[in-house]
C-alpha cells in the first residue's frame, strides 16, 4: 500500500517528487481522481479548495476527474475510481468525510483499490486513514462539528496519526502545546504537519517529506 498524507496537498516540489516516486511513471501518463466530499459541508470561501485543484493541475497529469461520493451512486463512481492511478481525498470536515466513506461503501473497497493505486490525503483526507479520526483533546484544535456522528473509527490503514495545519494562522490552536495534550490520549505516534509537509508511506515504511515544519509526538 502506497500513501502520501499531506496537510495541504502538493504544495511544493518535494511533495510532487514524492508522489512521482510512488506512482513510478510520468505524470502525463497518470489519471487522477479528486474526491472533494469533505468540503461539501464547509461554509464560506473555498479558495483553499481551488488552490488544491490548481496544485494538482500543475503536475501535468493526463486527466483529473472530480468524483463526489456523496452525490453519485456506486455504479457510477466506482468505475471512475478504478480508472485512476492516483486517488486524492481532499480536506474539509473529517466527520462528514468518514460518514460518506462508510455510507457509500468506499471504506470497504479502498484496501483492494490501493493494491494498485496511490492514495493522497489532504488534511481530513489524511486524518481518516488512522484508526480513529477523533482523539480526546482534538476539539480545541479543529473545532469540527460532528453532525451527530458518534462513530470515531477511521479507515485503520496506518498505525499512527496525522494532525495537519501545524502552526497555521488559519488554525491558531494547531500549536505544539495543544498537540502535546492530544498525544497524551494515545500511545501511537502523532505527526503534526504544516502545509508544506507530508508523509510518504510504502507498506510499513514511512518518510517525512517537508519544506516546512513538522514534529513527531510519542
Amino acid at each position: 500500500m502506497k500513501l502520501l498524507l499531506t496537510s495541504a496537498g502538493i504544495t511544493n516540489p518535494s511533495l510532487a517528487k514524492a508522489l512521482s516516486e510512488l506512482v513510478e511513471k510520468p505524470f502525463d501518463q497518470c489519471n487522477l481522481v479528486f474526491i472533494p466530499t469533505a468540503s461539501n459541508i464547509e461554509e464560506g470561501d473555498k479558495g483553499w479548495l481551488l488552490e488544491d485543484y490548481r496544485n494538482l493541475g500543475k503536475l501535468g497529469l493526463m486527466a483529473i476527474d472530480i468524483v463526489d461520493i456523496s452525490a453519485l451512486p456506486q455504479d457510477i463512481w466506482q468505475p471512475r475510481l478504478e480508472k485512476a492511478d492516483i486517488l486524492v481525498v481532499g480536506g474539509g470536515n473529517t466527520f462528514y468525510l468518514m460518514y460518506w466513506l462508510r455510507k457509500s461503501g468506499l471504506d470497504k473497497l479502498l484496501p483492494e483499490l490501493l493494491k494498485t493505486r496511490i492514495y493522497v490525503g489532504i488534511s481530513a483526507g489524511s486524518m481518516v486513514v488512522s484508526r480513529s479520526i477523533f482523539l480526546t483533546a482534538d476539539k480545541p484544535i479543529f473545532g469540527e462539528d460532528r453532525f451527530g456522528n458518534t462513530d470515531d473509527s477511521g479507515l485503520n490503514l496506518i498505525d499512527f496519526y496525522i494532525r495537519p495545519h501545524f502552526n497555521s494562522p488559519y488554525f491558531p490552536k494547531a500549536k505544539e502545546e495543544y498537540v502535546i495534550q492530544v498525544a497524551k490520549s494515545v500511545s501511537e505516534a502523532i505527526f503534526a504537519l504544516d502545509d508544506n509537509s507530508g508523509i510518504k508511506v510504502v507498506n510499513d515504511k514511512i518518510n517525512v517529506i517537508s519544506e516546512g515544519e513538522w514534529k513527531k509526538f510519542n
